[in-house]
């Protein structure tokens, strides 16, 4: 089997990679939701890949790889990855799980992720109302996250937060960063005791922090909140676009508070999750495997931190319906360090009238079933997809 070409359209906000093959079978593979410009960066990759065997995935990706980076540049290497994996689960009838070892678990919990409303606010009772309709949900998370502080508007809304001044963030980057007034804290716990007591024991609490925080600030709020016994603090430090680790001032932080620290959706290959696992810099990784360089790089990094006696939450809000089957197909290998996934969504709602193969409701009990469908194990239903090519990219399925 050889690669023949590789397409890339843009459906919704979503690039979408075809890889196709002398054989007729295609993989595919999804660019997060908030990157619909990396269609060029994708087609870049082209040369590299034509007249390659795309089941012997590790050697195509050797000619790429290179080519990635830190969020967001890494996603264009993750997509082709994704949808190498697709190809040789389909060439092989396999599903890929039995291509990565084969999975430990017949199900995977997922947090809600892209499952969620707006908050209307940023006030103790805004996060206890949210809360409380995370907690009324249909999907049955066990887990929730919501996000404060930085990683809010929470900067402009609450007068005096911080010692900065607002900028409006660009480029979906959280910019704003400072060291929080007396009252700012206050206000950050405030919120977060007002959302757990809501959620109660029955459902676990974890918190997307920022980046933007100064670690004098973490270590205060981590130790502030450790009688909540919260699931984790996310990108306290750095994360979302940032593109270094600071291991050494997480370390610092994790040391510091019994309250677990989580970090890493931004970073791109396992070396550079090195320092944070050798050194215990956390204990938590999240790593997004639209960003990391694929399913492959994240279940080694899974591997190499379970040994290193640190979980895995997996990162993956804006990686839609082709990353659900991904994450599904990945998590169910992991070791037993794998917590929960963070559950893309099909947006808009016309996703789930193109793309074919999931369960109907996809989660119960804020669980998904692993399939054992061929490659990843969900397809696109090729005429109604097509209503939504924009020009240029009639051709994509044919």
């Amino acid at each position: 089997m050889k690669i023949t070409d590789l397409k890339c359209a843009l459906i919704g906000d979503s690039p979408i990679v075809r890889i196709v093959t002398d054989e007729g079978v295609s993989g595919y593979g999804q660019v997060e939701t908030y990157k619909p410009y990396l269609g060029p960066i994708v087609m870049m990759l082209k040369p590299a890949l034509i007249g390659q065997d795309p089941t012997h995935v590790e050697r195509v990706m050797r000619r790429i790889r290179n080519r990635g980076g830190f969020k967001p540049w890494g996603a264009a290497v993750s997509a082709v990855e994704m949808a190498l994996w697709d190809l040789a689960g389909k060439a092989a009838g396999l599903p890929v799980h039995k291509l990565l070892g084969g999975k430990v678990r017949d199900k995977v919990r997922v947090y809600n992720g892209a499952y969620r409303d707006p908050i209307t606010g940023h006030n103790p009772e805004d996060y206890a109302a949210f809360a409380t309709a995370m907690k009324a949900r249909p999907e049955g998370f066990s887990i929730v996250k919501i996000p404060v502080a930085f990683h809010t508007t929470m900067t402009a809304d609450v007068p005096d937060f911080f010692y900065g001044e607002h900028e409006q963030r660009a480029f979906h980057s959280h910019i704003n960063r400072g060291l929080l007034t007396e009252k700012g804290l206050d206000h950050v716990v405030a919120c977060v005791e007002a959302a757990k007591a809501v959620l109660g024991d029955e459902i676990g609490l974890a918190l997307d922090c920022g980046p933007g925080w100064h670690l004098t600030d973490a270590i205060r709020f981590a130790r502030a909140v450790e009688h909540l016994h919260l699931l984790w603090l996310e990108d306290l430090l750095t994360g979302d676009y940032v593109h270094w680790v600071n291991a050494d001032v997480y370390r610092e932080l994790t040391a510091s508070t019994s309250t677990p620290i989580h970090t890493g959706e931004q970073i791109y290959l396992r070396q550079n999750f090195k320092s944070l696992i050798e050194g215990h810099a956390v204990n938590v990784v999240g790593p997004d495997p639209g960003d990391v360089g694929g399913i492959a790089e994240l279940k080694w990094i899974a591997e190499y931190a379970d040994l290193h006696g640190i979980l895995m939450a997996p990162h993956g809000t804006g990686n839609g319906l082709l990353g659900i089957a991904a994450l599904v197909q990945v998590s169910a290998t992991m070791p037993d360090n794998y917590i929960a996934l963070e559950c893309p969504a099909g947006k808009p709602a016309w996703w789930y009238d193109i793309v074919e193969g999931f369960d109907d409701p996809i989660i119960v009990d804020g669980f998904i079933d692993v399939w054992d469908r061929p490659g990843m194990g969900i397809e696109f239903n090729i005429e109604k997809a097509s209503q939504y090519l924009v020009a240029g990219d009639e051709d994509f399925f044919a």
